[in-house]
């Protein structure tokens, strides 16, 4: 893992990166919680998140937003910092250099910047949006969702509750041949206090299927050329 300085939108971004480990390799963004709320790239579920997608073969990113630690620039509620997420995916998709596959994934408000960042990179071929924070901010923008994900939420969640999440997702569409997955740890609240490593695991079983499912496509769309 590297220390990285981004010549941002709004000056430097500090950020922490492992290459590619192969020509090709998927890469992966790991988005923060709120910044007025605490939230770094140093939180324990985003470098949790960082470190499951370096140890099945990711090139991995993640970062400060404006005004987080050495990164420059001032919080923006929402705006400026999904102008970074773009920015910094930009940079990671260049020094990757034709990544097998793309994925996003955020805990918090990084969850309702990567479903933002969703609709407007149509290249992300997956997400993880863990406690999307669905009582403060409206989900109505993925109409539709261009890729499949997995939304997790705790049960015992008092700031983005499981019912908040269903009702903020019955105002989604989703593409066609694209499906969002719903998913609850029990008795984990808004920061998975000793559910953390179920937590990882749930993702973990996820992106293992999907990674499976697209590799099975792509040997059948070999066998049939």
């Amino acid at each position: 893992m590297a220390e990285l300085i981004i010549p941002g939108p709004q000056g430097r971004i500090e950020a922490r990166y492992t290459e590619p480990p192969y020509e090709g390799a998927p890469i992966a963004l790991i988005l923060h919680p709120h910044p007025k709320a605490g939230g770094t790239m140093q939180d324990p579920i985003s470098i949790m998140l960082y470190q499951m997608f370096e140890k099945h073969g990711f090139g991995v990113l993640r970062y400060n937003s404006r005004g987080v630690g050495r990164s420059q620039g001032q919080y923006d509620q929402g705006i400026g910092e999904l102008e970074d997420a773009a920015y910094v995916l930009d940079y990671i998709e260049n020094m990757a250099e034709s990544p097998r596959y793309v994925w996003c994934a955020g805990y918090s408000f990084g969850a309702w910047i990567t479903l933002q960042l969703l609709m407007r990179r149509p290249e992300i071929d997956g997400f993880l949006a863990i406690s999307p924070p669905a009582n403060h901010y409206d989900l109505s923008f993925l109409a539709p969702c261009p890729a499949s994900g997995l939304i997790v939420s705790g049960d015992s969640d008092a700031v983005s509750s499981p019912e908040d999440v269903e009702r903020a997702l019955t105002k989604v569409r989703v593409q066609k041949g694209e499906e969002i997955e719903r998913t609850t740890v029990k008795g984990a609240n808004h920061f998975y206090q000793d559910r953390r490593d179920e937590l990882i695991g749930t993702c973990e079983e996820y992106l293992l299927r999907r990674l499976a499912a697209a590799e099975e496509k792509l040997r059948l769309e070999a066998e049939g050329d």
